[in-house]
């Protein structure tokens, strides 16, 4: 009987734990610090580790005519990384199968043909129904609303974590808008 009152207690109080987590989850609480990704190597990575620097998120792809942005994704991390600016690279293949490689095939592909030294994550996905949480808050709760169009869309975010601009596909790493949106967070 006791070990059936210590069950219920326990039960009891992780159903309260749980609902107390999920409150303080909400949307207004919320930034990207609070979502833990598996990064390329397939090891969880708290997006809280990059609080305190101005963040360039970017659904990336290796077969896209978007692909060369890597190149100045790359030289856009160098020019600022020592002030405290980095550049998170998330591989997706929401789009026309332009990501089919494997987590070790997209990294093997950066660092060889782009050189790139940025972090990348485990590939995910950033629209339809399988939406990562991270992307489902960005494209709903960001305060930047509105679908993934492709693939290099990307979002600047604060150091506290909020999203504080949004550039499309189109709009390359090196572009003035970028630059000085970035200048202006740091």
């Amino acid at each position: 009987m006791k070990i059936i009152v210590c069950v219920l207690i326990l039960l009891f109080a992780f159903v309260v734990l749980r609902k107390s987590m999920a409150e303080d989850s909400s949307p207004e609480g919320q930034s990207v610090h609070s979502f833990t990704l598996k990064n390329i190597d397939g090891q969880d990575q708290s997006l809280a580790d990059y609080k305190g620097k101005v963040i360039l998120l970017v659904n990336t792809a290796s077969h896209c005519g978007f692909t060369p942005q890597y190149k100045g994704l790359e030289a856009l991390y160098q020019q600022y990384k020592d002030k405290g600016f980095v550049i998170l690279g998330f591989p997706a293949n929401n789009f026309m199968g332009q990501e089919p490689g494997s987590n070790a095939e997209i990294k093997k592909f950066c660092e060889l043909k782009f050189k790139t030294t940025f972090p990348m994550f485990a590939k995910i996905d950033v629209a339809g129904n399988n939406i990562a949480p991270l992307y489902a808050y960005l494209t709903k709760d960001s305060g930047f609303p509105g679908s993934i169009t492709w693939n290099f869309n990307k979002f600047l975010v604060g150091k506290d974590g909020k999203v504080i601009a949004r550039f499309g596909s189109k709009t390359e790493p090196q572009d003035v808008e970028v630059t000085a949106a970035i200048e202006k967070a740091l």
